[in-house]
């Protein structure tokens, strides 16, 4: 299933993914610092809901009380949720 995240406080604005049952495949974000954000969509590539939680939920940037990658954790379990309904 596709699905988009539009993020809450941080530089890119939109998160795009497919999600399997709980694994995420695909991870693309619109705009943000292009190369972190590239390496952070290769590297969970596949990843299970789960576990992209764990990694990247509670991670803040500079002074702000969320990150690309919190949004991103925010992300995986709306679009898992929401593939259940």
């Amino acid at each position: 299933m596709k699905y988009s995240y539009k993020t809450k406080g941080t530089c890119s604005g939109l998160i795009q993914l497919d999600i399997e049952g709980d694994t995420v495949h695909n991870i693309k974000f619109l705009g943000g610092c292009e190369g972190n954000l590239k390496t952070i969509s290769i590297l969970l590539e596949g990843s299970k809901v789960n576990e992209v939680e764990q990694k990247c939920k509670g991670i803040t940037c500079g002074g702000r009380s969320t990150s690309c990658a919190d949004q991103l954790a925010h992300a995986v379990r709306e679009a898992y949720n929401a593939s259940l309904s």
